[in-house]
């Protein structure tokens, strides 16, 4: 039977098919699928098919760009300049409403991500009610409504200050020492902890978030396409999550690789950061029903706390893909 098995395998690949059973490049579309990848955790897991795609072993003609800020890539969904995108969950629920249904969700990619961290010679913090009568810092969008939910529902009355509204910035901030607790997402704990020894993680917000709501999962991270683009191509969207499972599987199972792809295509900066960071990344792949159900969980989470998290309703069935 192994052999078997070996012999097809071995047939499969001599015919030029990948996992997904297309052939390189055989789904054709007008021209190549633009996708928008963010650089750090939301796109760590498109690396491999990104580096796939340089060497033409893909089953589509990509067009991959990475950008720092989620609002040029909702623009560029928007105005069509982006086929595929990689985004914040809430953001991806806030341009749906405000779209009026123009992008569908393919997939989840990450799960919780998000640590506290603190300054050890001036906070001791071992719980989340620790964090009473505290400031705490929290980067703007997905993590300050996150911290909202989860402290509101747990009692917790602290202070979360967005000033830094980007998590680089907050980074910086931290490891200079001029704030003494924040929330970060990860790549960004192992750069801070790596520059300013007395930083450490205090709090896994992913282990917490679960305590309070265990039937409501901290999906962070997902991929959407334009709504048009999945009607007029379901094959190349087929094709695409054929290939984009994988290359998140390889993050798993080959983090060194990984991480030097990582760097190479620009999603990240530094191979060396981005393996060490991988095991806190909770990267996932998560589609059809099991996506719905998690999704729909998580912005009704968010929606209670603040309706403006997610574009002031939920999404309607239409926004999730499930597939042909």
């Amino acid at each position: 039977m192994k052999r078997i098995i070996a012999a097809l395998l071995a047939l499969t690949l001599s015919l030029g098919l990948g996992a997904c059973g297309f052939a390189a490049s055989e789904v054709k579309t007008d021209g190549p699928v633009n996708v928008m990848v963010l650089n750090g955790t939301t796109g760590f897991g498109m690396a491999k098919l990104m580096a796939d795609a340089e060497t033409g072993d893909t089953a589509l003609d990509y067009a991959f760009s990475v950008e720092s800020d989620a609002t040029a890539v909702t623009a560029a969904l928007v105005n069509g300049d982006c086929d595929i995108a990689a985004l914040p969950t809430n953001a991806a629920a806030t341009l749906y409403n405000k779209s009026q249904g123009g992008v569908r969700l393919l997939a989840l990619n990450t799960l919780g991500v998000l640590y506290v961290v603190a300054n050890a010679k001036a906070v001791a913090v071992d719980s989340l009610e620790d964090l009473s009568g505290m400031t705490v810092y929290v980067p703007a969008q997905n993590p300050l409504y996150q911290m909202k939910a989860l402290c509101g529902a747990a009692g917790v009355d602290v202070t979360l200050d967005d000033s830094y509204a980007q998590p680089a910035d907050l980074r910086t901030a931290l490891a200079a020492g001029e704030v003494d607790i924040a929330v970060l997402p990860e790549p960004m704990v192992t750069i801070a902890c790596a520059a300013n020894e007395d930083l450490a993680v205090a709090l896994d917000l992913t282990e917490q978030w679960t305590d309070v709501f265990p039937d409501s999962p901290p999906v962070q991270g997902c991929v959407v396409a334009r709504t048009d683009f999945t009607e007029k191509y379901p094959d190349a969207v087929e094709a695409f999550l054929a290939e984009y499972g994988p290359s998140i599987d390889y993050l798993t199972q080959e983090p060194t690789e990984a991480a030097r792809l990582i760097e190479q295509t620009g999603v990240f900066s530094n191979a060396a950061v981005a393996e060490k960071a991988i095991p806190r990344c909770n990267v996932c792949f998560i589609t059809g029903e099991d996506m719905r159900q998690d999704m729909e969980r998580f912005l009704q989470t968010l929606l209670d706390v603040a309706p403006e998290s997610v574009g002031g309703a939920l999404p309607e069935d239409d926004f999730y893909y499930i597939g042909k």
